[in-house]
């Protein structure tokens, strides 16, 4: 057996893997057709002493061991698009990263060679939501300020704790998105 267990955990036990996984069966115990949902990642020993009643209000007791507590924000403006509102967002010193949680329609690679050309916004929306491959997916992608990354993809049609895929790079453009909310 290598040693190199005893350096790097296992994904779950990283504290931004354990984050974003409470936030997917947080938003997965809501059911489906949910608006995006943002969340601040605070360092969990920070909030229970610098905001103890705060703390005590999310349940977050002694005995709490995680790392980072999710704080839901308020609801994001359906009105606006999303890169749009990411890039309104500056976070406070106390806030240690950001998670979002957004539905999407998602194609097979293989689909994705019949998409015509010329298609764009909302057309190519609509044939995306009308071809019989497309699949919904919930993503939930969180980073810190020190540029960890982490996700999770939960698909309609497997809808388990189960069938959850993570892991840092399963959504890059998103993860890009959130990471700019820290940039100074």
């Amino acid at each position: 057996m290598s040693n190199d267990s005893a350096v790097t955990p296992p994904p779950a036990a990283r504290p931004l893997t354990r984050a974003v996984l409470e936030i997917d069966d947080y938003v997965g115990g809501l059911g489906w057709d949910q608006p995006a949902r943002l969340f601040a990642l605070v360092d969990t020993a920070q909030l229970r002493t610098q905001e103890p009643e705060l703390a005590t209000r999310l349940g977050l007791s002694d005995d709490v061991t995680s790392a980072l507590t999710p704080v839901e924000q308020e609801e994001i403006p359906a009105t606006t698009p999303l890169d749009e509102f990411l890039g309104t967002i500056a976070w406070p010193e106390a806030v240690s990263g950001c998670a979002l949680t957004v539905e999407r329609l998602m194609l097979p690679p293989s689909a994705e060679a019949s998409v015509p050309e010329g298609l764009d916004g909302p057309r190519l929306a609509q044939w995306v939501a009308e071809h019989p491959e497309r699949q919904e997916v919930r993503m939930t992608v969180g980073v810190l300020r020190d540029g960890a990354r982490e996700s999770a993809l939960r698909l309609r049609e497997k809808d388990t704790p189960t069938e959850v895929l993570t892991g840092p790079g399963l959504v890059p453009g998103l993860a890009d998105a959130l990471a700019a909310t820290f940039a100074d």
